[in-house]
Order: C-alpha cells, then sequence, then structure tokens
C-alpha cells in the first residue's frame, strides 16, 4: 500500500491520513473467546447453521482432515440453500461452501483486513500462521478496533487541550 506523505508533521491533515497500524495478532487477542469453529466438508448445512446459531458465529471454517477446504457463512446459506429451496438436513456443507479461502496472517495490519473484506466484500477473515489456523477475524472485531482506537485518540487530544489550557 503507497502512503501519500504528509506536509507538515503533526498537522490535521496528517492525523486524516494517518492509518491503523494494529496488528491482526492484537485484534485476536483482544478478543475474550478465540475459539475458531470449524466443521467437516461432509458434514450437513443444518449442523453448520446449528453450530454457527448454537456459538453466535457467521461462519465456519470447512476441514477435510487437518486441511482448511472452505468457508460456509450465513449469506452462503441465504443464498445457496434457502434462495434455492435446497433442504439442510440433506445438503452437504461442501455443496455451498466458499472454496476460494481468503486469509491473512498474525503479522497484518487492521488496514489490510479492512481493504480485502471491503474489496471482495467480505465479513470473515481466517487467520493463518505457519499453515495452520490460528484464528477468525470478523468485521465486526476490526470495527471495534477502529472505535477504540478512536476513543484513544479522542482521550489524548482531550488531554493535550486541557493541558494547554493550564500552562
Amino acid at each position: 500500500m503507497r502512503r501519500t506523505p504528509a506536509r507538515c508533521a503533526g498537522s490535521p491533515r496528517e492525523a486524516s491520513r494517518r492509518r491503523s497500524m494494529a496488528t491482526v495478532a492484537q485484534v485476536l487477542n483482544s478478543k475474550p473467546d478465540q475459539t475458531v469453529y470449524t466443521i467437516a466438508a461432509t458434514a450437513s448445512v443444518f449442523d453448520a447453521i446449528k453450530l454457527m446459531a448454537d456459538k453466535h458465529i457467521g461462519a465456519v471454517i470447512v476441514t477435510e482432515g487437518d486441511e482448511i477446504v472452505g468457508i460456509m457463512t450465513e449469506r452462503d446459506y441465504a443464498r445457496k440453500v434457502v434462495l434455492m429451496d435446497r433442504a439442510s438436513k440433506q445438503t452437504p456443507v461442501h455443496d455451498i461452501m466458499t472454496s476460494h479461502v481468503r486469509y491473512v496472517r498474525p503479522d497484518q495490519t487492521t488496514d489490510d483486513c479492512m481493504a480485502l473484506m471491503t474489496d471482495k466484500r467480505m465479513r470473515h477473515l481466517p487467520v493463518i500462521e505457519n499453515g495452520k489456523l490460528v484464528g477468525m477475524i470478523s468485521i465486526g472485531d476490526l470495527v471495534k478496533n477502529i472505535i477504540s482506537e478512536q476513543q484513544f485518540t479522542i482521550q489524548q487530544l482531550e488531554y493535550y487541550i486541557l493541558r494547554g489550557e493550564h500552562t
């Protein structure tokens, strides 16, 4: 990603161009539950949807043995089962999953994730490190991180302003 250099360090223009430097690893560490749920490609769509409902999640990683072969999301279910009038108990996950799984690494920035999610219209990104699944990042996780960063910036600016009034 190419960044345009700021004209004046510390200026409002520079602040508006500054991007998040948070990493995927930091976002994962801030999550209270870091469990990544998987389901076998041969399982029924019903079982996958039940798992997602029980765990309050919007996607599961689809596996064959230890290998990641896809991702199934609520969107896959809505578009490929409900709208096509399929029976979820008789349809295997591998029939509706997204097999081209895009992922990120723990050292990538949240900006990288946002750009990928926006460009590809995705809501969930598996996190892979050394060929192993280590987490899942959702658009909600990224929004929560952005809000946290903005609150921190506001607190710092308020402190700076108040400190300046007393000098």
